[in-house]
């Protein structure tokens, strides 16, 4: 009991107890105590009795030096320019210990009569209380002795040294203590320390790679020269000269006090003049404040002109020049989207790689068929797709660039060879796949490439893939990676895609992982939260559809977990599988331990969802699902007002039970879009779905892998997940085929959740992982396979209250 309170007084206070042991410092026990707190050896021998004791002593110095309702304030006064000898005051004061703002200085108290009409309802003798309370601080700052000897103490002279040493060391510890004190604005700012300027020259602008290697601003060498200042301001040589006279810790320079470190001056007075060379790369990471120091001396700033310049400003997005479209561009550009081709192109002419990740819907597409456009007959362009985007490119750039030569890269009757050579030599853009990429690396990295563009870069995220690592290969001018989903499951998704579009941006993948993703990821390491942020964002451009000031005329989303209770043979069949699988996985280890959580959570999934899903009996669906009886009765009212809507499943087979099971019930066509549906069939699908005449489908049922991405279905305004993917950016992703430019009606979102069981407990889990995408710029399910057997027994259980009566 003696050394928990010794740990908790010493928790609560530990500066003021290093204090109260200073003064003991006969007593082995105290100093053995003060060696524990200070030194490398963590621990120290006592008997129980001198441990109560010390503990009795912090106790008892902790209740004496915690304020009450009023409290002393210490207010440090610079010396007024004038004063020959720089004679700092430390002013004293009562302070409202719960509001700050009133503070009654020591003059007064000392003139008043009574109680004090501000702090009248804290206390009752403000005199006694002042002494009282200055008598406690000086225990923790003993140079308040000094003032103690007058019998109305309202000051204590410090000179130079004196306020410095406050500054530094007493201050924390009054503050520590519980202490108001107040202290110049200036000592808190980074701009009245010392630090380097480098000033930068920006190198000229790369132009097209040659063969066989990529090559990017990012890498440029650029020169630059160190000069000394303080505040945003370079010194002079007399006033460098003035400091390195100077033996002061605290001086007052251009009319504002800073700290002058004297190891810190004679390094920088080493770099003063000096001339260097660094990358891009390197400067960036200075003037973003990643890195921090160069030979030891903090770097204030690094100013460069042009592109560069442009870039460390943090804000290229609006600082670009604007693009002037040519007239065969026929579309109309957004405000937002203007600003988007500006920094697109700027990029572009610095040779540098970008990540465009506006959300869906906000016309990535069209901003990228504007640039394209602009710099039409520069050379060809590479895109790069999933095979469900490819028909959807071609139909827009027919529409916003009908003057832009396309040639489709896809099929088994394909240009190969010289044939492949002179078709890209007569196109402005190619289109091919991702799957088609990877195979024909090899004749693809024979050309030059003026830009790569991946769309739905969340295809790459895994670097190591031979996809990955072929599309990394080809050679390009400039990269641009698309997508909505910048971070879908880890941050090294964000690392993958930013090799391709600046390789080197981010460091090895090692290094990424222990100075970003680990941090972040398993600590909430905010601050490594904001290095990332910082020097990511140039390359970065990222739009949301709900900042009403980039787009106004969006309506809103609703979105709502719909809790829906199982029926008694959901539940019946759901224990069957909890008791099942759960002895099998605990007999089980490694790779067959995995994948049967898994095949588990899939069962589970599936009984949720419906018996006839699982079982596989083609047996009759009506009353057998409490999902598929919440469904019917929002498809009820939904089309009772004559609104439409999609219902997403990630089960290719229950979509098929789903579609027959609403056309019997409503008596009208439902359409289903699934992965064996061809290019054909599903723009005639979409056309027949947005057609606003009466006899056109109002259901759609789609698999959330092909219907997920690359289509518009703004017909709709009523978006149904019957199952959890368990992953918050995919299924924003098939929600957006809905929420998106041209939608004129507030957007539904219901999610499908049985309650009681690992539907339910998972959902929270995805609302609770949704803060790392929003930081940076989801989660899939391995995760669980390392559970001990106990947590997943808890994981699956079938909770009570969870059966439909």
């Amino acid at each position: 009991d003696a050394l928990d309170g010794l740990v908790d007084a010493a928790a609560r206070a530990p500066l003021g107890a290093a204090r109260l042991g200073a003064g003991r410092t006969g007593d082995p026990t105290t100093r053995a105590w003060l060696s524990a707190l200070t030194g490398a050896e963590r621990r120290f021998n006592a008997s129980s009795a001198d441990v109560a004791d010390l503990a009795t002593a912090l106790a008892g110095w902790q209740r004496d030096v915690v304020a009450g309702p009023v409290r002393a304030c210490f207010r440090l006064v610079e010396p007024p320019e004038t004063d020959p000898d720089q004679t700092w005051q430390l002013r004293f004061a009562l302070q409202a210990s719960d509001e700050p703002s009133l503070v009654v200085d020591a003059a007064a108290v000392w003139k008043a009569r009574g109680s004090l009409p501000a702090l009248a309802r804290q206390l009752d003798s403000p005199q006694e209380t002042m002494l009282a309370e200055l008598g406690k601080a000086r225990r923790v700052y003993p140079d308040l002795d000094a003032a103690l000897r007058t019998s109305r103490p309202t000051v204590l002279p410090l000179d130079t040294t004196g306020a410095h040493d406050f500054l530094q060391t007493a201050a924390p510890a009054l503050s520590t203590a519980g202490f108001g004190v107040q202290l110049p604005g200036w000592w808190t700012k980074p701009s009245s320390r010392l630090g380097v300027r480098l000033t930068a020259r920006t190198p000229p602008q790369p132009g097209l790679v040659a063969k066989g290697g990529s090559q990017v601003g990012f890498a440029a060498i650029a020169e630059f020269r160190h000069d000394l200042a303080v505040g945003g301001q370079v010194l002079t040589p007399k006033e460098l000269a003035d400091l390195a006279a100077t033996k002061s810790p605290l001086v007052r320079l251009r009319g504002q006090w800073i700290e002058l470190d004297p190891r810190r001056l004679a390094a920088g007075l080493r770099l003063v003049g000096r001339t260097g060379t660094a990358t891009v790369g390197e400067l960036m990471r200075l003037g973003l404040g990643i890195d921090k120091a160069v030979d030891g001396v903090p770097v204030e700033s690094v100013e460069a002109d042009g592109w560069l310049g442009d870039l460390l400003s943090g804000d290229a997005e609006h600082r670009v020049q604007k693009v002037t479209l040519p007239e065969t561009f026929t579309g109309r550009l957004r405000p937002y989207q203007e600003r988007g081709l500006a920094w697109l192109d700027f990029l572009h002419r610095a040779g540098l790689g970008g990540l465009l990740a506006d959300d869906m819907g906000l016309g990535k597409t069209v901003q990228l068929l504007a640039l394209l456009a602009h710099d039409q007959g520069a050379g060809p362009s590479l895109l790069i797709g999933p095979m469900s985007l490819v028909g959807n490119w071609q139909r827009e750039a027919a529409r916003f660039t009908p003057d832009l030569r396309v040639h489709v890269h896809h099929g088994a009757e394909r240009a190969r060879g010289k044939q492949f050579a002179d078709a890209v030599a007569a196109s402005d853009l190619v289109i091919t796949t991702y799957s088609l990429a990877a195979r024909d690396a090899a004749e693809l990295r024979k050309i030059d490439w003026r830009r790569v563009i991946v769309d739905e870069a969340q295809a790459i995220k895994n670097a190591a893939t031979k996809q990955a690592t072929a599309i990394r290969s080809l050679p390009a001018g400039t990269r641009i990676a698309v997508t909505g989903t910048p971070v879908e499951n880890r941050l090294a998704d964000l690392w993958a895609i930013s090799e391709f579009a600046n390789p080197g941006l981010l460091g090895s993948a090692a290094s990424f992982k222990q100075r970003y993703a680990e941090p972040i990821e398993k600590h909430g390491d905010d601050e490594a939260a904001d290095r990332l942020r910082r020097f990511t964002g140039p390359f970065v451009l990222r739009r949301v559809k709900t900042d009403k000031s980039i787009i106004s005329d969006l309506p809103d989303k609703l979105e709502m977990d719909v809790l829906c209770n199982l029926t008694a043979e959901q539940a019946a069949l759901y224990r069957a599988v909890v008791d099942d699988m759960l002895e099998k996985i605990d007999k089980s280890e490694g790779i067959e331990r995995r994948g049967l959580v898994l095949a588990t959570m899939t069962k589970l999934k599936q009984v949720c969802n419906h018996p006839a899903q699982f079982l596989r009996d083609g047996s009759a669906l009506p009353g057998r699902s409490g999902k598929l009886e919440r469904l019917d009765e929002i498809l009820d009212e939904v089309l009772a007002v004559g609104e439409k809507a999609l219902l997403f499943t990630q089960y290719a087979e229950f979509g098929s039970m789903l579609r027959g099971h609403l056309t019997g019930r409503f008596g009208r066509e439902v359409l289903f879009l699934h992965g064996g549906v061809g290019k054909a069939a599903r723009d005639e699908m979409v056309a027949r779905f947005q057609d606003s005449g009466p006899a056109a489908p109002a259901l759609f049922v789609l698999s959330l892998k092909a219907g997920g991405t690359g289509l518009t279905l703004t017909a709709a305004n009523h978006v149904v997940h019957v199952d959890r993917w368990w992953n918050p950016a995919v299924e924003d992703q098939a929600t957006d085929r809905a929420f998106r430019i041209g939608q004129r009606k507030a957007v539904q979102v219901r999610k499908f959740v049985c309650a009681g069981t690992i539907e339910e407990r998972i959902a929270g889990m995805i609302r609770d992982k949704r803060g790392l995408a929003a930081r940076i710029v989801g989660s899939g399910e391995d995760w669980l396979t390392e559970l001990s057997t106990g947590a997943l027994r808890e994981l699956f259980a079938l909770e009570s209250g969870a059966v439909v009566e």
